[in-house]
């Protein structure tokens, strides 16, 4: 899609997933969940744009991108780890096992890089190098690959909360896991990650870091919840580019949230600050650069749906699913 395509559709963003006669709802910073009294879990992307902590804009297609491009990643990892996925309804929907889900976000970086207050490049920038249980090299630079990949845990922040960095003696310490749920949550957290690393190098795409989210089923076994490998939940770079812009001391070429984080954190203190109103422009070029995302990671073309009101559309597309 064009961009002019896409502001032709701008009317059709799903700002908000509230579905009044679904139970139990739950509203995440980007997904609206609704727990039904069978086990289920229902999981609806909005097209909402989350960073610092904050909702910055609403992105047309933004959803959609999301849920199918962790469709196609939870399809090529179902080998390394289990997953919560029952079925996908609608192009924004997933319904899923209903997890309980753990209390650390494990994220997962192959670079020095990123630009929130839980990043490393921002903490190697105030002179630190112990973080996250794990010590950095002095004399590294700004997106520079790290001698091994890292595990750099937070913990799961609700909309308007604070993700906040943890080590291994934390998550310890806190109860936040056992010791068995933190050495397994660790092997899932690196195999996905090696996956997903050699998944994109085929598609000449570095994947920088990403975070994953897991739950304990009914058996009390970890699974995969959430998304995976999506431009929301991951940092991805053209590798063709690369070794040239880092030499010059360039930023990476991107297609993640980045082009609005940038725009954001160029003309404010996200944390603190109001944020400035994201010109229509930036909205219509994110938006493209998630599809373009999705079509290069997943090798597919991107088929807008019908247009009209998304959440009429979503609450068709449940109705069998809800049907006794």
């Amino acid at each position: 899609m064009t961009e002019d395509d896409i502001a032709a559709r701008a009317g059709d963003v799903l700002a908000d997933a509230t579905l009044a006669e679904l139970p139990n709802h739950h509203a995440g910073k980007v997904r609206d969940n609704y727990d039904l009294p069978d086990g289920r879990r229902i999981l609806i992307a909005t097209d909402r744009l989350s960073a610092f902590d904050r909702i910055l804009a609403v992105i047309p297609f933004k959803g959609q991108v999301l849920t199918q491009t962790a469709r196609f990643w939870f399809e090529a990892t179902g080998d390394i780890c289990p997953n919560h996925v029952l079925g996908y309804p609608d192009p924004n929907v997933v319904v899923g096992k209903r997890l309980d889900i753990l209390p650390v976000e494990m994220v997962v970086r192959g670079y020095l890089a990123g630009t929130t207050g839980t990043s490393i490049l921002t903490m190697y920038r105030t002179g630190q190098r112990e973080m996250y249980g794990v010590r950095l090299p002095d004399g590294m630079y700004a997106n520079e690959r790290l001698p091994q990949p890292i595990i750099t845990p937070t913990t799961k922040a609700d909309a308007g909360g604070h993700d906040e960095p943890l080590t291994p003696d934390d998550i310890l310490r806190r109860g936040l896991l056992t010791a068995a749920q933190w050495r397994e949550v660790q092997d899932y957290a690196l195999a996905l990650f090696a996956r997903g690393q050699t998944m994109a190098a085929a598609r000449g795409l570095i994947l920088a870091d990403t975070k994953y989210e897991f739950g304990t089923d009914a058996a009390g076994r970890i699974v995969l919840a959430d998304e995976i490998h999506t431009p929301d939940s991951s940092r991805f770079w053209f590798a063709r580019s690369y070794p040239d812009r880092f030499a010059r001391g360039e930023p990476p070429e991107s297609f993640d949230k980045d082009v609005v984080r940038a725009w954001v954190a160029a003309r404010c203190d996200p944390y603190r600050d109001p944020i400035p109103p994201i010109p229509p422009d930036i909205v219509l070029h994110t938006a493209s650069v998630y599809i373009r995302a999705f079509e290069t990671l997943t090798g597919q073309d991107f088929v807008a749906p019908p247009p009209g009101p998304p959440l009429d559309r979503i609450r068709g597309a449940l109705a069998g699913w809800l049907a006794p």
